[in-house]
């Protein structure tokens, strides 16, 4: 059952269509329309709806939609929007429950068009009408029970099982003329436009439930509802096994305000997409191509058992290169059993390499291929089969494509090929897309979408426990103390208040103190005990250290006195203006590795928690990861392997292993924070202390923002 409770059903499937606005003008979108659905050999009645015709492409036109006698299952509308608000009552008033309204002119060109769009939606709300649009290309259904074209596309795309969402409608006429181009067919294809009603979450639900689609598309400019994103891609993933392939425009966040956080000004609205996305099962895409490499991979063949695969080609240097490719995308070269070796040596010429990737040499027919492709396939020791050939003048390549579609039905194993080349071989790459062969015009693409296929197969895999819920933290001291600063219009939260909130969420902080003396700061010192840090407590200031503000390896007594005046002289020449609340006397840790934990809340995803190796490497390097909160265990530790810098660590090079089951309950600690404290704007536990495993992590330093 679909969660939308949109009436989709008639929009993909209706009996009867009424074309509200359109003309007689050849080239126009009113035209282009109702000659699309009469040409799509649409299986149900049509019905022109216009003021001044009488028929149109010879169909009885009706003056307006109550005139029409039948009922009317979908309203498709393309009167200019000063307008449309007319039409829509008046589907209303003729009973239309589901309507694609096509018209531009609403919410995307300013306030007068929000208004329309605003007039539109209250009263498609009073008649229960669902619409899609406005300002879209519409609606194409390729099963052969409706066959409905209810776009002004140039010309209605294949059948298949690829399902396309696209907020932009100029896209889809590029998308559909280069799968045309391709043989790639789709089995539903929706421009949904400005979203005033129908959103791509019930677009999303009603392909989860749709039989005809394997694979799903999506083209997005803003993601308006980041959470309802994620928990459809989620449950789609989960209860259909249905991929879900997006792209998200807009990667650069030009003009960003700047962060007080680190974790605010890491966190752009790019790398959180990319990190919820991942989180949530969907695959992100850069470009079209790389969309379309990837889903005819998903739609097209099984997904693969493991990462091993066999090369077969009939070149050594279009062979090393898809090595090299395999590798870099973390695929494995399988190693053949000894009976497919027995037929490799008995089959092949002697010149041939048998050994992965396999050469069948240059003068190959089809026969040679079909050896190496099915022994290759029948070994339990690969997974999957990628396919190269170069055209060469003794090379049938249309009779070899045949061979490898002929193979590729026999086996429940995927099988990729890559034609090289562009006009020699295209009668023979017809072929393979014609038979659903995933096909890629390099050897590079076609690994990294196998590897795609098989990172999909491992996440429908993988077992998700519920994140982690501590019942030994003090929620009410935490609100206390935000409460409090709220109250007195406070917008920063400085280190010495920020680690009493951590200590009640039950993160490991240090001994400390505040200092409002000489005198108080050396006693604190001693009864903390040496060595000791101190800090500038003021809410003016954000970055201590850019003021000199902090004194490290405090030993004894006589340090403690120097430090204690020199941070009060270096904040008073630095920050003049700052407010001095005192001097934090804090245990220092003088041993253990830095690391930096945070969160944000983002306006599309909500909580996105951060993690990255602390002191250069988050300064210099940005070597961090993201999750949405709250966070599961293996997201988790998913994001802890994630950084670059992680055999720091897991104790690389003969090092100690440091205590990463520390660092993964601070993670879930500080994500049921985030959840549960929705008065904290951004937070930074920076650096947080991490020691050998076994010993715990300690909070050595904070800060939040309001």
């Amino acid at each position: 059952m679909s969660k939308s409770t949109k009436n989709l059903e008639s929009i993909f499937y209706p009996q009867s269509v009424a074309v509200v606005g359109a003309n007689k003008v050849v080239g126009t979108v009113p035209y282009d329309i109702l000659a699309n659905i009469l040409k799509s050999n649409f299986q149900g009645a049509v019905y022109p709806v216009s003021p001044k015709e009488r028929s149109i492409s010879g169909v009885k036109a009706y003056k307006y939609i109550l005139d029409i006698p039948d009922p009317i299952d979908l309203a498709v509308l393309v009167f200019p929007s000063s307008v449309c608000h007319m039409a829509v009552e008046q589907c209303g008033k003729k009973g239309v429950k589901s309507a694609i309204i096509i018209s531009a002119g609403f919410k995307e060109t300013g306030p007068v068009g929000v208004e329309r769009e605003r007039q539109i939606k209250e009263i498609a709300a009073k008649y229960g009408i669902s619409f899609i649009g406005p300002n879209c290309l519409g609606v194409i259904n390729t099963d052969p029970i409706s066959q409905l074209n209810a776009s002004f596309a140039r010309q209605m795309p294949e059948e298949g099982n690829i399902g396309f969402l696209s907020q932009s409608g100029a896209l889809c006429t590029a998308v559909l003329d280069y799968a045309r181009a391709k043989h790639i067919g789709f089995s539903k294809f929706v421009s949904f436009g400005n979203k005033a009603d129908i959103s791509e979450i019930d677009l999303l639900y009603y392909l989860r439930d749709d039989p005809k689609t394997k694979v799903i598309l999506i083209y997005l400019e803003e993601i308006s509802d980041g959470r309802a994103l994620l928990d459809a891609a989620r449950n789609i993933i989960a209860e259909s096994g249905k991929p879900i392939l997006a792209i998200k425009s807009g990667r650069t966040s030009e003009g960003a305000a700047a962060a007080a956080s680190h974790t605010g000004s890491l966190a752009g609205s790019d790398e959180v997409c990319d990190a919820a996305f991942r989180q949530a099962g969907i695959i992100r895409c850069s470009t079209i191509e790389e969309m379309f490499n990837y889903a005819i991979a998903l739609a097209y063949q099984p997904l693969p058992r493991s990462n091993r695969i066999a090369i077969i080609t009939n070149a050594g240097g279009p062979g090393v290169l898809a090595t090299d490719a395999a590798i870099d995308c973390k695929l494995e070269l399988a190693r053949f059993s000894e009976d497919t070796t027995n037929i490799f040596k008995k089959h092949l010429p002697k010149t041939a390499n048998i050994n992965n990737p396999v050469d069948v040499i240059g003068d190959a027919r089809a026969d040679r291929y079909n050896i190496a492709l099915s022994s290759a396939l029948k070994d339990d020791n690969v997974d999957g089969v990628c396919v190269i050939l170069t055209p060469q003048s003794m090379t049938d390549i249309e009779a070899i494509a045949r061979e490898v579609c002929l193979v590729a039905d026999q086996f429940d194993k995927p099988l990729y090929a890559s034609f090289m080349g562009e006009a020699d071989v295209a009668a023979g790459i017809d072929i393979l897309q014609r038979d659903n062969i995933p096909h890629y015009i390099l050897p590079e693409s076609m690994c990294k979408s196998f590897a795609c296929a098989y990172r999909f197969k491992q996440y429908l895999e993988k077992q998700w426990n519920p994140p982690t819920l501590f019942s030994d933290v003090d929620k009410a001291k935490a609100h206390a103390i935000l409460d409090a600063a709220i109250k007195n219009n406070r917008t920063y939260i400085p280190e010495y208040e920020a680690t009493k909130i951590l200590e009640a969420y039950g993160l490991p902080t240090l001994r400390n103190g505040i200092a409002t003396t000489q005198e108080e700061a050396i006693s604190l010192a001693q009864q903390i005990g040496f060595p000791v840090v101190m800090k500038i407590i003021s809410e003016d200031i954000v970055h201590k250290f850019d003021v000199k503000g902090v004194v490290l390896k405090i030993r004894d007594e006589k340090d403690a006195e120097k430090a204690y005046d020199s941070i009060l002289a270096n904040v008073k020449e630095k920050a003049p203006d700052a407010v001095i609340k005192g001097v934090n006397v804090q245990k220092m840790v003088s041993h253990g590795k830095e690391v930096i934990l945070g969160f944000k809340r983002d306006p599309s995803f909500g909580v996105v928690t951060m993690f990255g190796l602390g002191g250069i490497f988050v300064e210099i390097f940005k070597d961090v990861s993201f999750r949405v909160a709250p966070v599961d265990p293996q997201s988790i530790g998913e994001m802890i392997r994630e950084v670059k810098s992680y055999p720091i660590l897991s104790g690389a090079r003969g090092t100690q292993r440091s205590d990463i089951k520390a660092i993964e309950e601070s993670i879930q600690r500080l994500s049921q924070l985030a959840i549960e404290c929705p008065q904290i704007q951004e937070l930074d536990v920076n650096p947080l202390i991490v020691n050998e495993q076994g010993e715990g992590c300690f909070v050595a330093d904070a800060r939040i923002m309001l």
